[in-house]
């Protein structure tokens, strides 16, 4: 890999975790730093505090497990994937920015998000999902079949615009089953990773 380090013969890098892809803190190498991380599968930083190489997790135990290193296409900075053993910062928390190093579904976050408010708030008048959780978990099952027999009937049409509306109002309805249950994606996230092992 064709690297381009500064005048002072370091390259940024920046750490994202391999699995939720968030990023976790941003450190600098040199070619030292560079070929330590790849022989010990350990990332190792240069500390231009302390103007040595630096494992990370070398006193504390909270490692970053090498996955994936990539060059950017000025090749002067890296991506790093990582497998993180505990918090990344040195203050403690997950990443450098005070952050939760959690898995973060894109927009199916923000709606599993604002069906607990709209669930907490109650407003029935205002609100379908408050209405139909209103109505027990048995009504919002009920739901979720209706809308999977209503895809599987579209999924034999060759209308695809009706196929993935009806998908769409099975996955949101399947969402807020879910959360009547007590669950999240998260939940359904470990269950397939254990089965994929």
């Amino acid at each position: 890999m064709k690297i381009k380090y500064d005048s002072n013969g370091l390259v940024p890098a920046i750490i994202q975790d391999a699995i939720t892809k968030n990023v976790l803190m941003l450190g600098y190498m040199n070619e030292e730093a560079y070929q330590k991380t790849l022989e010990t599968k350990k990332v190792t930083f240069f500390s231009r505090s302390k103007q040595r190489l630096w494992t990370k997790g070398e006193e504390s135990g909270n490692f970053l497990n090498l996955v994936d290193i990539k060059n950017d296409c000025d090749n002067d900075s890296l991506l790093i994937q990582v497998n993180p053993v505990g918090p990344t910062c040195h203050t403690g928390t997950d990443t450098c920015w005070k952050e939760e190093n959690i898995s973060n579904y894109g927009f199916f976050s923000t709606l599993e998000n604002t069906i607990a408010e709209r669930v907490a708030n109650k407003d029935t008048a205002k609100s379908y999902v408050a209405s139909l959780f209103s109505k027990g978990i048995n009504k919002v099952a009920q739901k979720v079949g209706e809308e999977a027999v209503e895809t599987v009937i579209e999924a034999m049409d060759n209308n695809d615009e009706l196929f993935l509306y009806e998908s769409a109002d099975l996955l949101f309805h399947y969402l807020m089953l879910l959360q009547a249950k007590g669950f999240t994606l998260k939940d359904i996230e470990a269950e397939l990773k254990g089965r994929h092992k």
